[in-house]
């Protein structure tokens, strides 16, 4: 069997490598749109299941994985911001406070009509409100593309006091998630788990205890 990420995101790329697994990259052809009145979790099982059957449509031999990731606070939902301008309101509405970060993973086996969505859930505590350091932020343009508009991977990490959970979720690919359903469909990891998150080999992972 043959392993399919449906994802255009270069970090869900990286982070699966990390599993050791050989894999390719497909785009998925679905479009997210937020609903507004629509609970976070619901969404973002949707839009995961949507990039993967989207895929697995054409790909029925292959188990074909897709993810999404949301942030909620104050049971609204944030994606990706449109433009610097969503971008600062989201940063100064985030700032000192908690917020979840729900990212969804579905796995679409059509071959044998198989499917299963799982959700992992962090809990980011954001710095408090710093103009000039939100500013700075902004210039790098790393907002734009990054649900919640900020990359804690990246410079925004600066701007995150804590992570509870898992930090490959707030990434965007649970990894213990994704090695845990991948084995439920029989395929066998060929690194340590353990050993993976006690090296934490992923830009800003050391910052963090998740």
């Amino acid at each position: 069997m043959s392993l399919i990420l449906a994802s255009t995101s270069p970090r869900r790329r990286e982070l699966l490598a990390l599993l050791g697994i050989p894999f390719e990259v497909k785009v998925p052809s679905f479009e997210e749109r937020l609903v507004t009145d629509r609970p976070a979790i619901e969404q973002v099982e949707l839009f995961a299941q949507g990039k993967a059957r989207s895929v697995a449509r054409r790909e029925k031999d292959a188990i074909v994985l897709g993810c999404d990731t949301v942030i909620e606070l104050d049971r609204e939902v944030f994606g990706k911001p449109a433009d610097l301008a969503e971008a600062r309101a989201m940063l100064r509405r985030l700032a000192a406070r908690d917020h979840y970060v729900h990212t969804a993973v579905a796995l679409v086996w059509s071959g044998r009509k198989e499917e299963v969505i799982a959700l992992s859930t962090a809990v980011v505590r954001m710095r408090p409100f710093d103009e000039r350091a939100h500013e700075r932020y902004l210039e790098t343009e790393e907002s734009l593309g990054k649900a919640g508009a900020y990359s804690i991977q990246g410079e925004g990490g600066d701007l995150v006091d804590s992570i509870e959970g898992d930090f490959p979720t707030v990434v965007g690919l649970p990894l213990r998630l994704v090695a845990q359903l991948l084995g439920q469909c029989g395929v066998k990891m060929p690194v340590d788990l353990d050993e993976l998150y006690a090296c934490k080999p992923y830009a800003n992972w050391n910052r963090f205890q998740g």
